[in-house]
């Protein structure tokens, strides 16, 4: 052996540092364990399909997965709620894949991105891979939380190339709308540092949502919005073919719609310039989404009104979809909120219940009311992500139980799978 001549040990400890280097720096692929193989989710006609049968989603939203996964310390949250999330059964996660211009923003300005929290919406992929959890990932917010489309609007004034400083901008600026489509282009060929997969060659990865509750209230009548999610949905199909786009939609009936008068819950719901019917038929959106507030959105009701919308509420979408779009229909939120008066958990859980339900019947009934996703899930600790409507599943037997028995039955109508192994002992 060299060792004699004294050659050996710089040798190895130059050989060491090269390896240090590399597993600390380069691929990370070296530590991923790769989880149970998956297809990409696709759609028949009103029905999601996973592997040639149809697939019916008990699923929840935990938005802040990527921006608890940026620092060491908070990352163990994100494990935790997609391993408990798993063991319960649920298959989908809704999740935000944007921060602009907030704190630990992925996009810090137009066309620049923070690695370090790119690399923790990698590890959210990963992990999300890992325990058999496919994500609806939302790529912008109407809503001013993580910089919204308040963030675009105020990039390209600061810029000098904003057409206006209204909100409502974001959807008819050439510069934003350039914006946006670069941002989209990127997380969508985005290389996984960890899994080494784009995100578009990904099918742990549902579908992409392209805007939480867009609204565009500078013009009523729907047709800013609409040319704007007609753009953005064949944008994202040009690039991406293999997943699955929704809007992004509340649900409600637009300004030429009857049902505006008999199904919407007040009479502003059909002033926003979104129109669920006439946003859903664009071609290149595949499947509906719903939110369901009635809380929020009824300014007098007691909480006997709340469930009566509800079922009207999820019956009337759901034959707007087996009737008229031909595509399943996503409650991709829903939710009662803990500030209402008289609130008590087992009023919330009585709610649940029936949306449940009615996801339940659908799927007997192989109907386009496809699945249902709660709004929102935490793991311990987590004060400040605390709404009104956040919950810890795990830490009342009876919120667990209940989503544990949809997911039960619901895996005995898909066909259970090796995947619900892991829970099959809870039915």
């Amino acid at each position: 052996m060299v060792a004699g001549n004294g050659l050996f040990y710089p040798i190895f400890g130059f050989a060491s540092l090269v390896l240090f280097i590399y597993m600390s720096f380069g691929d990370m692929r070296l530590g991923f364990e790769e989880g149970p193989e998956v297809s990409f989710v696709g759609r028949n006609g009103t029905q999601f399909v996973l592997d040639g049968k149809p697939f019916y989603i008990n699923g929840w939203n935990s938005y802040w997965l990527m921006v608890q996964s940026v620092d060491d310390y908070s990352r163990p949250r994100v494990r935790e709620m997609l391993r408990a999330g798993a063991k319960m059964g649920l298959t989908v996660c809704r999740t935000w894949a944007f921060n602009d211009g907030d704190y630990n923003a992925l996009q810090t300005s137009p066309g620049v991105f923070n690695e370090q929290a790119f690399r923790a919406l990698d590890y959210v992929i990963a992990e999300a891979r890992r325990h058999g959890v496919r994500l609806l990932l939302s790529l912008v917010n109407n809503l001013h939380a993580y910089g919204g489309k308040t963030q675009y609007v105020e990039w390209a004034w600061q810029e000098g190339v904003g057409l206006s400083s209204s909100n409502d901008s974001f959807f008819y600026d050439p510069s934003i709308r350039s914006y946006f489509k670069n941002y989209v282009k990127t997380i969508l060929t985005r290389k996984n540092t960890i899994t080494g997969i784009e995100y578009r060659n990904d099918p742990i990865i549902f579908g992409w949502e392209l805007i939480n509750e867009p609204r565009c209230m500078t013009d009523p009548s729907g047709d800013t919005l609409q040319d704007w999610i007609e753009e953005m949905s064949a944008f994202v199909k040009v690039i991406d073919k293999n997943h699955l786009v929704t809007v992004g939609l509340e649900g409600f009936y637009g300004p030429n719609d009857p049902k505006r008068l008999t199904v919407n819950p007040e009479a502003w719901a059909s002033r926003l310039g979104s129109d669920f019917i006439r946003n859903s038929k664009t071609v290149n959106v595949d499947f509906t989404s719903v939110h369901i507030y009635p809380d929020h959105w009824f300014r007098e009701e007691v909480y006997e009104d709340y469930m009566k919308f509800v079922s009207k509420w999820m019956l009337s979408h759901i034959e707007d979809g087996d009737k008229i779009l031909n595509k399943p229909v996503l409650f991709s939120e829903y939710g009662l909120s803990d500030t209402i008066k008289n609130f008590s958990l087992s009023n919330r859980e009585n709610m649940y219940r029936v949306i449940l339900n009615i996801i339940y019947k659908s799927a007997k009934k192989r109907r386009s009311g496809a699945g249902a996703l709660v709004w929102q899930f935490l793991a311990g600790g987590m004060t400040e992500f605390l709404d009104d409507f956040g919950m810890v599943p795990w830490e009342r037997s009876s919120t667990y139980s209940l989503f544990v028995e949809q997911a039960c039955r619901l895996a005995k109508l898909n066909g259970w799978t090796q995947r619900d192994m892991s829970f099959k002992e809870f039915c």
